[in-house]
């Protein structure tokens, strides 16, 4: 549609599977501090000399620092990391001229949207002008502060003219998200629809209906990509935008008039392979899809409504493949897929522009991913919907938490083949960790851990093989080259399972029977041989062996014909625990205790014990003290460790804390080499400036390890952190067996299997094998 905008900017209204009213609206954005975003300091300002260093008179040494060498503004400020979201409110989402004060609930949740995706501070700034040159002279003044710049609901086209001056007087990327972010995500599905229909884009003939900024954009980048200028016809509200035409064109109209007899949007779509509809509701007709090529490429991107719905052409086309702006059907063109990674990459080498190349590479980068296995983080975002490329899964879904792993890169690697890079990425494996980590703070971690396994790769059992959950985290263990995953189960069960899930082979994954394993009798006699004096006959220990996944599993550990035990998706956690002490000891000395780890805001703390002792002596907390400290090292990080109590240090002077402070005494008395004090509070454990206030406390700084008094506390607690603290969980731990077990919970994703799993594997690398191992069990 002539000079509409495309409402794609990435916070479409049917941004929600559910809809909402626009009450729900108005008190969500009126609930507690007005709004959507807030500035957090990145530096402590807790005393005189933090305000001296952070402010005058320390301030004054970045600033002559940037003054001899402006570069140094990206090591001394925020400038590499933010992004100024900006706009007139000229064509705000499908609502028209809204003002500029009344696109900034927009503005806002765009620079929400960049922090989600890619940690880019985004600071939104709505311009208070329709004239473009008022708008340009603002915006290009703006260019010691920000690191990009982000044009965003800005009519046509004047969007055109804004962004073209505004890139060629900055030296900073400028990008005009309606435009480019659609054409990007646009592009990624149309690569993909052309390869599952065996197309190519030379010979493809397609119809763009709407030559608005992100009808204009999408032309522009797939004729980069390849396609022929003769074979997109162009079409706006008075038809086809043909050679000759001089009734409503512009400059950008008139570049891409083809010679044509076509003079109508039917007569375009006649024989077409494609049409992209990025105009109104309605616009296509039954009778224009019916008169398209076979298996047509259907892109209805019009929002809140789109040209026809997919109901409406797949009635007409059966063999059509079709995407729309709406995230309630499959295939949603959204622009949240493109811009936040985009913007990743650009700043992360410092390119002066966003250039063609890389929106290219984001495009085909975006495209490939669909390709790829969908995790279950993904899953669980979409209510467990399966996800698999094909025709109704084109390009990954908005909340596919390997797009920053994956877009960046090729962003940053185009910007640098271009020239454009200023800062070129020096090990692009390294460049992965470092974005995995901005949006994950376990991933640094893990990523230790998981490189460590993919060197050393460990057989890991995965008992309940017969479920979904089991064989995906198996896939992805094989994936992932982390060694050979088993599964324990009925074959033709785990097959038929496998089929549903819209896969096809198990290659690579082992599949044990544990009642017609070759292994059958050797487990029961073991079995029998430990348990034969409590209260178990040989034909128990059989029964056992033969029907009891946690116990087969267990025996293959203990015989060493597997390294670790994943177990606990369907089965209580003590009763799967009480399986798995059937067959394997602690460690000498040890004690079994459970231990969840916390991860938020950047912090990393370890809580014990959160599954086994109910209320557990001084030795007992003593020892959960020591191992949990051990476990932790092993793990890269430096253990502190708090024992925890409602009182702190005496106060209130209750007796039932004494047997915490006794612990302190154990401690000592063994002369452990990590530091630990107690008893104290929760928040004088995790607060600094509470610490502060006893002098004499011996941790050096907030606790990381928290070991609590008593079961329930410590259940309660990782519970409740794990439902309302908005953080990642890993665990609980198994902490104290002879050989690597771990019991997920029964609400378990794939993502907190594969990570028990690593970290099990992990064990098995660096511990010896212990005397009820390997050696005990032959």
């Amino acid at each position: 549609m002539d000079g509409q905008d495309d409402g794609l900017g990435g916070i479409e209204p049917a941004a929600q599977n559910a809809p909402v009213t626009g009450e729900e609206a108005l008190a969500l954005h009126a609930r507690g501090r007005p709004g959507k975003i807030e500035v957090t300091p990145t530096k402590p300002l807790a005393t005189a000399r933090d305000l001296s260093l952070a402010y005058s008179p320390g301030v004054a040494a970045p600033c002559l620092a940037i003054h001899k060498e402006p570069d140094r503004a990206y090591d001394y400020t925020a400038k590499g990391n933010l992004v100024a979201v900006i706009s007139n409110g000229t064509a705000v989402l499908g609502l028209g001229n809204l003002g500029a004060l009344g696109s900034k609930p927009v503005m806002e949740g765009k620079a929400v949207l960049f922090k989600r995706f890619a940690d880019i501070d985004g600071i939104d700034l709505e311009v208070d002008t329709t004239d473009v040159d008022a708008f340009v002279s603002c915006v290009r003044l703006l260019e010691p502060t920000f690191g990009g710049i982000n044009l965003e609901d800005i009519k046509a086209p004047e969007c055109f003219v804004i962004e073209q001056r505004l890139r060629e007087l900055m030296n900073i990327p400028v990008f005009h998200d309606d435009q480019h972010g659609t054409a990007i995500i646009a592009a990624a599905a149309l690569i993909n629809a052309l390869d599952l229909t065996g197309r190519s884009l030379q010979s493809t003939r397609m119809v763009v209906n709407g030559a608005g900024a992100a009808g204009i954009a999408c032309v522009e980048l797939i004729k980069a990509m390849g396609m022929p200028h003769e074979n997109v016809i162009l079409c706006d509200t008075q038809g086809v935008i043909y050679q000759g035409r001089t009734a409503g064109m512009n400059q950008w109209k008139s570049a891409h008039a083809v010679p044509t007899e076509a003079r109508t949007l039917a007569d375009a779509m006649r024989g077409a392979d494609v049409v992209m509809g990025l105009s109104v509701k309605g616009a296509f007709t039954p009778e224009m899809i019916a008169s398209m090529a076979e298996k047509p490429i259907i892109f209805a991107m019009a929002n809140p409504d789109p040209e026809i719905t997919p109901e409406e052409a797949r009635a007409i086309r059966a063999d059509a493949i079709i995407a729309t702006g709406r995230s309630d059907y499959p295939n949603q063109v959204n622009n949240v897929l493109g811009f936040p990674y985009i913007f990743r990459g650009a700043l992360d080498v410092r390119a002066s522009t966003i250039n063609d190349a890389m929106k290219i590479a984001a495009a085909y980068a975006i495209a490939a991913l669909a390709r790829e296995d969908v995790p279950d983080a993904v899953a669980a975002a979409y209510k467990g919907r399966r996800l698999r490329y094909g025709p109704e899964y084109l390009i990954p879904t908005p909340f596919d938490p390997r797009l920053i792993t994956a877009v960046p890169p090729a962003v940053a690697k185009a910007a640098m083949d271009t020239g454009v890079a200023r800062k070129p990425i020096v090990s692009f494996e390294r460049y992965r960790q470092m974005l995995r980590s901005r949006l994950d703070p376990t991933a640094s971690r893990m990523q230790l851990i998981i490189e460590r396994v993919r060197a050393q790769p460990k057989r890991v059992v995965f008992a309940e093989g017969e479920e979904e959950k089991s064989i995906s985290a198996a896939l992805a263990w094989r994936n992932d080259g982390l060694g050979t995953p088993i599964l324990i189960g009925r074959e033709e069960r785990i097959r038929q399972t496998l089929q549903g899930m819209g896969l096809q082979t198990l290659d690579g994954v082992e599949i044990h029977n544990a009642r017609v394993s070759e292994h059958n009798r050797l487990y029961a006699e073991f079995l029998y041989r430990r348990q034969q004096r409590n209260g178990l006959l040989f034909r128990d220990c059989q029964r056992l062996v033969n029907q009891d996944r946690n116990v087969f599993a267990a025996c293959m550990v203990a015989h060493g014909h597997a390294d670790a035990v994943i177990t606990g998706l369907t089965r209580a956690y003590h009763t799967v625990l009480e399986d798995v002490l059937r067959v394997i000891d602690p460690k000498p000395g040890s004690r079994i205790f459970g231990m969840t780890m916390m991860v938020a805001k950047g912090r990393t703390v370890f809580i014990a014990d959160t599954t086994v002792h109910e209320l557990p002596d001084t030795k007992t907390l003593a020892d959960i003290a020591i191992q949990a400290a051990r476990m932790v090292e092993r793990m890269g990080f430096t253990p502190r460790v708090a024992l925890l109590s409602f009182a702190t240090f005496g106060n209130p002077p209750v007796s039932k804390a004494a047997r915490i402070r006794d612990v302190v005494t154990e401690l000592d008395r063994r002369q452990v080499d990590f530091e630990y004090d107690g008893e104290m509070g929760a928040d004088v454990a995790l607060d600094p400036e509470l610490m502060a206030l006893y002098p004499f406390c011996r941790l050096k700084g907030p606790a990381n390890v928290l070991i609590m008094p008593a079961l329930h506390s410590a259940n309660i607690a990782s519970k409740l952190l794990q439902q309302l603290g908005g953080g990642t969980v890993i665990g609980p731990l198994l902490v104290g067996l002879s050989r690597p077990v771990h019991i997920v919970p029964m609400n378990a994703t794939v993502s907190d299997m594969l990570n028990l799993a690593a970290i099990a594997a992990h064990d098995a690398i660096v511990e010896e094998p212990v005397e009820n191992g390997r050696a005990a069990a032959e």
